[in-house]
């Protein structure tokens, strides 16, 4: 047998995480067992599937890299099968019509629960039963003649020759009736496998309140894919060691249903920013430059490569996310850049702080070399005469060229700005701030 997954959304513009993770362990699934993934829209929502909802679905999967085996399947070109399909129930007595909302509206078509107990075996959850009396009749065409998704569902399945379910903990109650469904339309069951909702750190549903929860939130924050890729493919499962960053071969590799948790997995985005800084190291310096570049070019900065190439490699291993890149160097590229306000008040509007900044700008303007070498030493030597301490001079003078009190190593921060663009600073710190 050829395992055959599937991703069956119902594309309404923003793409969940949850709903992406899914789709991710279903890829994962298929191309660990040699198979196939497929995609079905489920578009019967007119109002929400537009074409731009379907886009941007298409987008989020293309972005992390979901190839999907074959042509898309549109359940709007399906709804004659899905009618045909309770026709048939209807004539062999497993379905019947009836006014459901006793309003005069119409008859809806009703499937008819075999009045059996109900078994099957979940791939992440093990034996799940419901007894018959716990399992109603349900609609599975609508008094206006529109199928309802149980129905669709089931059919599109069949339709596809999906092998493997594997879908959210929130269609389990679902499963009981789809089973009596494939059944009835003599049809082979397929394999299911429940994944564990994502949670909040309260243990709730993880949604847009709690943070970034589409995938294109985290894209326009500057998250790298395949790190999106990693963390959501660990949120629920693991490889059974140690190992957090997995390339996507690995992950392929190791993916197994049984290694998926049983109960909720919790988001912590602070992992996620860490795993996504991991994947920025591991960038090659042209990957690197080519984000940059970008990043800055969106931001309206207009950069000279030689200088700009000389700035990210002073960031290169403290960026987290490609959002960071711009507040990171935006003071290299402007000198009428905004200085931190709590910072200031710390450390330049101390009594003696214009003094050492005056007797710093001194020193650069005495250097016959000003470079990273000769502007540390500086620094240090009047750090040590003047027996102020690191602290008292090398964040006045770090605030007065930068803005901001953190940053990489101040001396070469100082050598790429250049002397005449640190002199100029340190004048117009001196201006703002002294009294």
């Amino acid at each position: 047998m050829k395992v055959r997954t599937r991703f069956a959304p119902s594309p309404t513009g923003n793409v969940h995480i949850g709903n992406m993770r899914a789709a991710i362990y279903n890829w994962l699934f298929a191309r660990h067992m040699g198979g196939e993934f497929l995609l079905r829209v489920e578009d019967t929502d007119i109002e929400r599937s537009t074409p731009e909802a379907i886009q941007a679905l298409l987008d989020a999967m293309d972005w992390l890299g979901l190839d999907v085996d074959g042509e898309p399947l549109y359940q709007t070109t399906r709804q004659q099968a899905h009618l045909d399909a309770a026709e048939a129930l209807l004539s062999k007595g497993m379905a019947y019509k009836e006014d459901k909302g006793g309003m005069g509206q119409g008859e809806c078509v009703i499937f008819r629960m075999p009045g059996t107990d109900s078994s099957f075996v979940d791939g992440i959850k093990g034996e799940l039963t419901k007894k018959a009396e716990n399992m109603q009749d349900f609609v599975i065409v609508r008094s206006n003649g529109t199928p309802v998704f149980h129905l669709a569902n089931v059919m599109d399945d069949i339709e596809q020759g999906i092998t493997h379910v594997i879908r959210g903990d929130d269609h389990i109650e679902n499963t009981f009736r789809h089973i009596a469904l494939y059944k009835a339309l003599g049809a082979e069951v397929p394999n299911f496998a429940h994944l564990p909702m994502i949670t909040n750190a309260q243990g709730k549903p993880y949604s847009k309140r709690d943070g970034d929860a589409f995938v294109g939130d985290f894209r326009e924050k500057g998250f790298l894919p395949e790190a999106l890729f990693n963390y959501l493919t660990l949120l629920g499962w693991s490889p059974g060691d140690d190992r957090e960053i997995m390339t996507r071969e690995e992950l392929v590799e190791a993916f197994t249903l049984e290694r998926c948790q049983s109960s909720a997995a919790q988001v912590d985005l602070k992992k996620l920013t860490w795993m996504n800084g991991e994947y920025m190291l591991k960038l090659p310096n042209e990957e690197f430059e080519a984000l940059a570049f970008q990043s800055l070019e969106t931001a309206g900065i207009d950069a000279e490569p030689e200088y700009a190439e000389q700035v990210f490699k002073l960031i290169r291993e403290r960026v987290k996310t490609v959002a960071d890149i711009v507040p990171m160097v935006g003071f290299f590229f402007s000198d009428d850049f905004e200085y931190d306000e709590k910072a200031v008040k710390k450390k330049l509007l101390k009594d003696g702080v214009a003094d050492t900044l005056g007797n710093m700008k001194t020193i650069f303007q005495g250097l016959d070399v000003f470079n990273a070498e000769t502007a540390d030493k500086a620094l240090h030597d009047f750090v040590e005469e003047s027996g102020l301490g690191f602290g008292a001079v090398m964040a006045p003078v770090r605030i007065a060229v930068s803005g901001v009190q953190s940053g990489p190593d101040l001396a070469p921060v100082l050598a790429v700005l250049g002397r005449n663009r640190v002199i100029a600073r340190l004048d117009r710190a001196l201006a703002l701030f002294s009294a």
